[in-house]
């Protein structure tokens, strides 16, 4: 069986962070292994309050995993402060770990703040160098590479900038686009292939944990040995159902997504 690991803090409300990603990575047919880089006390309203863990015991979680239970591939999401993030890009660089896929969580849903602003520079010069992909919204792909980041074309750009910037390759989520029609944008081959992704928009508050979940879904079918357009194409079907079949949880807020809805179906051999 392969292995998993997210980097990333703990969502109480259980729909967004490590708990999203394991159920994820349950889907998928992988088993999960996780650092916790902090604790939330969220609901699908908001995030009342969060503490970021001692980088030491972060640290230690990460040699506790990668010299028992070595990853096939490893994101990160939540980070938090910029002493996590230095923590984090040391124990990738320190065990090497595979396919890493970077979700430059910034902002929550609710549109609470989850990381430091000090730490978002630290993000873009020693994360984005270790990534196979980043996956940032609009807003993490602006503050990212200090442009406008509004429309397909602008996500193109934004992609390609990440990947001067030493990203292997990005994914420009479009979430936040105006209209009918969301557009995820693909830069990979040094640029030369760009892939956009569409499908209609569903008109629900069910989006908390979305990016997680995506992030998530990547780098289960990265750790599967699927290429990595594939594995993108699988993780935006499989967040699109979810969010089509989201339970309705929650009181008025951002609900979370349905993460039973089966991953897409794996062809002979699969990770095997």
């Amino acid at each position: 069986m392969r292995v998993a690991l997210t980097i990333a803090g703990s969502d109480s409300g259980g729909g967004a962070g490590v708990q999203a990603d394991l159920k994820t990575f349950h889907q998928f047919g992988v088993f999960g292994t996780s650092v916790i880089t902090a604790v939330t006390a969220q609901n699908t309203v908001g995030v009342r309050a969060w503490q970021a863990l001692p980088a030491g015991l972060v640290s230690q979680q990460i040699d506790a995993l990668a010299t028992d239970l070595p990853p096939d591939a490893a994101k990160s999401g939540m980070l938090g402060s910029a002493e996590l993030v230095e923590t984090t890009a040391a124990g990738i660089v320190r065990y090497a770990l595979p396919h890493y896929v970077l979700d430059p969580v910034m902002v929550a849903t609710s549109g609470d703040r989850l990381l430091e602003s000090a730490a978002e520079a630290l993000i873009a010069r020693r994360l984005v160098p270790l990534a196979e992909l980043v996956t940032p919204n609009l807003d993490e792909a602006r503050i990212l590479v200090e442009e406008e980041v509004r429309t397909p074309d602008q996500m193109e750009r934004a992609g390609r900038a990440l990947l001067r910037m030493g990203a292997r390759a990005a994914l420009v989520k479009g979430g936040h686009l105006a209209g009918d029609e969301i557009v995820d944008v693909l830069v990979s081959d040094g640029g030369s292939t760009v892939r956009r992704f569409t499908h209609p928009r569903i008109d629900t508050t069910s989006t908390h944990g979305t990016g997680c979940t995506l992030s998530a879904g990547i780098t289960a079918g990265l750790a599967l040995g699927r290429p990595l357009d594939r594995a993108v194409a699988d993780a935006l079907d499989f967040v699109h159902r979810a969010i089509a079949a989201a339970p309705g949880l929650g009181r008025g807020g951002h609900g979370p997504l349905n993460h039973f809805v089966p991953a897409p179906p794996r062809p002979p051999n699969d990770g095997l």
